[in-house]
């Protein structure tokens, strides 16, 4: 399978401003995954996906020129990644190159490790939409997520009769490190319509996505003590 790495990285961000280049341990954040991409494969198959020139630049420096700056209204708070990763395939395509696969690899993962990316290619089959990777979730709507109904008042989101929380189906959430994508899926429909979905589980620490200036300051703490296999 002919496999496009990208790795999107705007400019702007809202819970850690120019987050995608700040840096972690003495490197910007970008960088961690860009090296995990290039363990696997040529600089040629790697996309780093940015408006930005400065995260251009960085990238660049790391052995991965991007051969585009992203479009603007690809970059803005609205804009979804389905388009950009549609734009990114048709830029290719446009130059006669055509992938099987995209894995999708958010800067934000800092501590995701590479055989979370090996173990997720080695899932994927061409007669499935997508392999995602996920790790147990504590909001289980079978036990402590509630809706309000049309009169205000709270209902469980998932009706049941369960007492005990190790008695409750086990459920999953999207952490953001690893996504592998079918090519020809993507180009039928948008990512929130795939039905043929696998799962690929990821522990607690590896799946810290870092979002807000908390998960920073979280991912710091793990680092300085050593927390960090």
């Amino acid at each position: 399978m002919k496999t496009l790495f990208i790795i999107p990285a705007r400019g702007g961000s809202k819970g850690i401003p120019r987050k995608n280049i700040k840096k972690l341990n003495g490197k910007p954040l970008i960088e961690y995954s860009i090296n995990q991409a290039k363990r696997l494969t040529d600089p040629q198959n790697i996309l780093v996906s940015t408006d930005d020139l400065e995260i251009a630049n960085i990238a660049s420096n790391c052995g991965v020129k991007p051969p585009y700056l992203r479009p603007k209204e690809l970059a803005t708070d609205s804009a979804s990644s389905y388009d950009v990763y549609l734009n990114a395939i048709k830029y290719y395509e446009s130059l006669n190159i055509f992938y099987d696969i995209i894995v999708v690899l958010q800067p934000t993962s800092p501590f995701r490790k590479l055989e979370n990316i090996k173990d997720s290619i080695k899932l994927y089959k061409n007669d499935i939409d997508m392999v995602v990777s996920v790790k147990e979730t504590n909001s289980n709507p079978y036990y402590v997520l509630f809706e309000e109904n049309k009169n205000g008042f709270l209902r469980q989101s998932k009706p049941s009769d369960i007492i005990r929380r190790q008695d409750c189906p086990k459920v999953y959430e999207y952490n953001g490190a690893v996504y592998v994508i079918n090519v020809e899926s993507l180009k039928e429909k948008p990512i929130y319509n795939f039905m043929r979905i696998k799962k690929y589980l990821m522990d607690e620490i590896d799946s810290l996505d870092l979002d807000t200036p908390i998960d920073w300051l979280f991912a710091e703490f793990l680092i300085s003590n050593n927390l960090i296999k």
